[in-house]
């Protein structure tokens, strides 16, 4: 699908431009977002003439290049936050009686999710939050669909085996979906 016109990248632009944003929102700091997905469509600009019939995917493998090269420092303060807000909430500090369920029913997976490794958190976040195929996965991964179907079952049992640590891992126990 190379694009040869302002028109024609106008329309790639509309017709992603929501699903790039989200797909950005979900990884990168709030005041980085606009930043990485403007530069995610210079990126397309510029490789206009590259860009697959699919462009979905290949958005979604662009705008992740541009946050993994994004400034070390800001992933440091925001891992920084999350340690205090978590170290704010087990320290004696008690929430609002209507959230205590809320907080309860989450916090496992928090803990269990901040505990894998980002390779193992972004195989699954492309699954989950995005809901991509295993194809288009693969495209923004840079890898191979069985290489990343593979990913995702790993992950899924790293998973797994955090939410429940006492239970056998068992190779055909039935993988996590989404909910959304």
């Amino acid at each position: 699908m190379p694009i040869d016109t302002e028109a024609q990248f106008t329309e790639l632009y509309r017709a992603n431009y929501e699903d790039v944003l989200r797909f950005v929102r979900r990884r990168a700091h709030p005041m980085n977002v606009d930043d990485i997905v403007g530069e995610t469509f210079l990126a397309a600009w510029r490789r206009r003439r590259e860009i697959p019939e699919n462009p979905r995917p290949w958005l979604f493998g662009a705008a992740r290049n541009v946050m993994l090269n994004a400034d070390r420092s800001m992933r440091r303060q925001s891992a920084l936050v999350v340690h205090i807000q978590l170290a704010a909430e087990a320290g004696g500090h008690e929430p609002a009686v209507d959230a205590t369920a809320r907080v309860d029913s989450r916090i496992d997976l928090v803990s269990a999710w901040q505990s894998l490794t980002p390779a193992d958190g972004e195989v699954l976040a492309l699954h989950v939050w995005e809901g991509l195929n295993a194809r288009d996965a693969a495209t923004v991964l840079g890898c191979t669909r069985a290489a990343y179907a593979m990913r995702l079952t790993r992950a899924k049992r790293r998973l797994a085996s955090r939410l429940n640590p006492t239970a056998p891992a068992v190779p055909g126990a039935p993988a996590l979906s989404p909910t959304r």
